[in-house]
C-alpha cells in the first residue's frame, strides 16, 4: 500500500520519506493524516525546515517477508531523505522464529539503507511496541512482552551493527493500560497520542 501527500508549500525545499512497516505504520484504527509518519512530517514542516512528503508502504498483518516483497515490486528510487522502518510485530503474533525475523530484518536494514541513497544517517528503525499493554493483550500479556522484547534485543542489535538511529517507542507503548486514550478505540493499535510520543522520540534522533 502506497499513500502519498505532496507538499503544501511551494516556498519550502520539498525533503522525500519513505516510511516501511505494518499496521503501526499506516496508523490501523486512526486517521491516516494522523499517523506516526504524517505527525512526523508535519512536526518537521512547522521546524521550519524542508517540508516532508511521506511515502509510506505498509499494510496491517504484514510480515517481514510481505516487507520485503512489497519493497522490490514498488520499484522505489534509492534517494529517500529520510527512511523509517518498523517491522516485526506480526512475525511475533503468527509465531515465527527469531531467525528468520533476524535474516529478513537485516535485508531489510540494509535496503533502507540502499533506499536512503546509502547514508546510514538516514535511516531509523523503531522498536516493535508492545501490544500487551492493550485491552486486546492484556490476559496474555507477560507471554506477549517477553516474545516482544526478544524479538527487539535482534532489531536493535541488527540496527546497531549496521550504524544506525535506533528509537525504542516499547516503552511508551507500555503505558497503554494506565493511560487507555495512547490507545486507539480498537483496544490494539496506538492511538493518536500516543504516535504523538513516538513523533517526539524521533525528532531527538534527526536533531
Amino acid at each position: 500500500m502506497v499513500l502519498s501527500l505532496a507538499a503544501c508549500s511551494s516556498s519550502k525545499e520539498s525533503m522525500s520519506y519513505l516510511a516501511l512497516g505494518d499496521s503501526y505504520t499506516i496508523g490501523e484504527s486512526v486517521p491516516t493524516t494522523t499517523n506516526f509518519p504524517y505527525q512526523l512530517a508535519d512536526s518537521i514542516s512547522k521546524s521550519g525546515k524542508e517540508y516532508v512528503s511521506p511515502v509510506i508502504i505498509a499494510r496491517t498483518g504484514w510480515r517481514t517477508d510481505q516487507l520485503i516483497e512489497a519493497i522490490e515490486s514498488a520499484h522505489l528510487k534509492n534517494e529517500y531523505d529520510l527512511v523509517t522502518l518498523l517491522i516485526g510485530v506480526n512475525n511475533e503474533f503468527q509465531g515465527r522464529s527469531i531467525g528468520e525475523y533476524e535474516n529478513d530484518f537485516k535485508l531489510l536494514c540494509r535496503k533502507s539503507i540502499e533506499l536512503a541513497g546509502n547514508k546510514k544517517k538516514r535511516v531509523i528503525v523503531l522498536s516493535i511496541p508492545d501490544y500487551g499493554f492493550t485491552p486486546y493483550g492484556k490476559p496474555n500479556q507477560k507471554r506477549i512482552s517477553e516474545r516482544i522484547d526478544l524479538f527487539n534485543v535482534s532489531n536493535k542489535r541488527i540496527a546497531d551493527s549496521l550504524g544506525l538511529k535506533y528509537v525504542n517507542v516499547t516503552e511508551i507503548s507500555r503505558r497503554g493500560l494506565n493511560e487507555p486514550d495512547l490507545v486507539a478505540e480498537d483496544g490494539l493499535h496506538p492511538g493518536v497520542k500516543m504516535y504523538a510520543l513516538w513523533v517526539k522520540e524521533i525528532l531527538k534522533k534527526l536533531k
